[in-house]
């Protein structure tokens, strides 16, 4: 998993911003907001409290905090787990796609998957995957899975079995078409 594209070495102007606006320190599996403090722009045109959460002055430093979640490992790397936009509330706890999304690409049978919330009645959203995979093991199996790393409430309720994710042919992740199997019929079956 350490290899995955959500985990990189930061330039030394990077920082993860916990809460209270502290600089979080590498190792404290701690989630935080990605921040940068090289050349940004002055601000949002016309639009001063966006202005001032997105660039912040922290230690007499002034940062761009666009909204990515991440963690500092140990070795000072940083664990990308997605934007505020994409984080899944599901009955008040917070799961970020990209930590379900290692766990899934962890198994041996798994090629490609994408982690997304759908509506749900009880718990406002709940989480849901479409993995790729020849092999199409059981979904029974793949929660069991990431069952073993991850909290419950991080398990996929839902999950879609596919040959290939659907993707735009620069290989970015469809997440409507995505979502859309999620929510219609398909293979899927609840946890």
């Amino acid at each position: 998993m350490d290899d995955l594209p959500s985990r990189f070495l930061p330039v030394p102007a990077t920082v993860v911003v916990g809460p209270g606006d502290l600089l979080l320190e590498p190792g404290t599996d701690e989630v935080g907001l990605l921040g940068y403090s090289g050349p940004m722009p002055l601000g949002y045109y016309k639009d001063s409290a966006r202005t001032a959460t997105t660039f912040r002055t922290i230690d007499g430093v002034r940062y761009a905090i666009p909204g990515d979640h991440a963690t500092l490992d140990p070795d000072g790397a940083i664990r990308f787990l997605g934007r505020s936009s994409g984080v899944i509330n599901t009955g008040g706890e917070k799961v970020h796609p990209q930590e379900v999304e290692d766990a899934l690409l962890a198994h041996p049978d798994v090629t490609d998957c994408a982690v997304v919330g759908v509506p749900d009645p009880t718990w406002g959203e709940s989480v849901a995957a479409v993995v790729a995979s020849p092999a199409a093991p059981a979904v029974s199996e793949l929660q069991d899975w990431v069952r073993r790393t991850l909290a419950g409430y991080k398990v996929p309720r839902r999950v879609v079995v596919v040959e290939q994710l659907p993707r735009t042919p620069t290989g970015k992740l469809e997440v409507a078409r995505a979502r859309a199997m999620l929510t219609g019929s398909g293979t899927s079956q609840p946890a």
